[in-house]
C-alpha cells in the first residue's frame, strides 16, 4: 500500500496521475475502470430534468447491499485502513481525510474520501466545503446513512467530475450567484421529479452562517413521519464565479417500493447520490431496459419529495 500526502489542489493533471499510477498496481480495479468504456445509457427527459439510465454491472454489490444493523455488523469495514487490500493507495487529504480511488467506479473518475476514523455518517461533513476548493473540477457528495450509503458505519464522502452530473448544471443555471444563501428548487418554476435545497456560499459571515445550516440537516422519514439526518444527500462544489456551491436532498426513503418486488416487477435501484444527480445505475440489464421515465418519476417520488418539501425542512433554511 502506498500512502502519500497531498498539500495544494488537486487538479485535473493530478487526478488523472492517480487514477493511472493506482490502477498499474490493483489489476481488479484497472479492469473495472476497463469496463467504464463498456457502459450503456439511455437518456430519458422528466419535463424540465434531463438524466440518464446507466448500465453498469460492477456496481450490483453497492445496490444491492444488505445495510441493515446485524448485517453491517457482521462484516468488516472494508473502508478502514487496516482492512483494504495491500494494492489500495491511500492519499492523505483535506483534514487528513483519506483520498482512494474508487475499485468499483460509476465514472471514469471516481474518489472515495474516507474519514481516517471508524465513525459513522452522521452529519453532512463541513469539511467537504474544503475539499471542493482543493478539487474545483470535482464535485465533493455525501450519502447519508439510510440513502445510498453502502457503509453507513464508516463516515466517508465521494467525489467524481462536477461536469458529469445533470443536477449540477440545472441548479447553476437556476440558482444564480448574484443571489446568495439558500433557495427551495420550488422555487425554479420548472417541472423537477423531486424538491431539494440550493445553496450559494459567500466567502464572508452570511456565507459562514448559510454553509453552518448543513450541520444537523435532515430528511423525513415515509413511516413515522419524524425527521432523520440519515435520509439525505448532499453535494459541494466550486462554480465558475469561485463560489461554493451545496444541494442538499432531503430523502423519504433509502429504496423505492420496485426495489422489493417479486419479479418480473423487480428493479434493483437503489438511489445514492449519482442517482438523485441524473444518473440512474441499473447492475441488471433486464432492469437498464425496462425502466421507463414513469417509472423513473415514480422512483424519485418514492424516496424524495416530489410535491414540494415538508415545511419543517423549508422553515429551517427560511426558503
Amino acid at each position: 500500500m502506498m500512502e502519500r500526502t497531498l498539500t495544494g489542489m488537486l487538479t485535473t493533471s493530478l487526478i488523472n496521475d492517480l487514477i493511472e499510477d493506482q490502477l498499474t498496481q490493483w489489476p481488479e480495479a484497472a479492469a473495472n475502470f476497463s469496463n467504464i468504456r463498456l457502459v450503456r445509457r439511455r437518456n430519458l427527459i422528466l419535463g424540465d430534468f434531463h438524466c440518464a439510465v446507466q448500465l453498469n454491472p460492477a456496481r450490483i454489490r453497492s445496490s444491492a447491499a444488505n445495510v441493515d444493523a446485524r448485517s453491517i455488523a457482521e462484516r468488516p469495514c472494508f473502508l478502514c485502513e487496516s482492512n483494504r487490500p495491500d494494492c489500495q493507495n491511500t492519499l492523505s487529504w483535506v483534514a487528513g481525510w483519506q483520498l482512494l480511488v474508487n475499485p468499483f467506479p460509476i465514472l471514469p473518475v471516481h474518489f472515495t474520501i474516507v474519514n481516517p476514523s471508524h465513525t459513522p455518517q452522521a452529519d453532512i461533513p463541513l469539511e467537504m466545503a474544503a475539499m471542493a476548493e482543493a478539487a474545483p473540477d470535482l464535485v465533493i457528495f455525501y450519502n447519508g446513512a439510510r440513502a445510498g450509503a453502502s457503509a453507513p458505519d464508516h463516515q466517508h464522502a465521494q467525489a467524481v467530475l462536477k461536469s458529469e452530473l445533470p443536477l449540477i448544471r440545472l441548479t447553476e443555471e437556476c440558482h444564480p450567484a448574484s443571489r446568495p444563501g439558500w433557495m427551495s428548487s420550488e422555487d425554479f418554476r420548472l417541472d423537477l421529479p423531486f424538491s431539494f435545497l440550493s445553496a450559494v456560499i459567500t466567502p464572508d459571515k452570511t456565507g459562514m452562517e448559510a454553509l453552518a445550516k448543513c450541520r444537523n440537516a435532515f430528511g423525513m422519514d415515509a413511516v413515522t413521519g419524524l425527521p432523520d439526518t440519515g435520509l439525505l444527500n448532499s453535494f459541494m462544489w466550486i462554480d465558475e464565479s469561485g463560489l461554493l456551491r451545496i444541494v442538499i436532498i432531503p430523502r423519504r426513503a433509502h429504496r423505492p417500493d420496485c426495489y422489493f418486488s417479486e419479479e418480473p416487477l423487480k428493479r434493483i435501484v437503489s438511489p445514492g447520490a449519482i442517482d438523485m444527480a441524473g444518473i440512474i445505475i441499473t447492475p441488471r440489464e433486464e432492469d437498464f431496459m425496462a425502466l421507463t421515465d414513469e417509472d423513473i418519476r415514480r422512483i424519485y417520488a418514492e424516496v424524495a419529495f416530489a410535491d414540494g418539501l415538508p415545511s419543517e425542512i423549508k422553515s429551517r433554511y427560511k426558503v
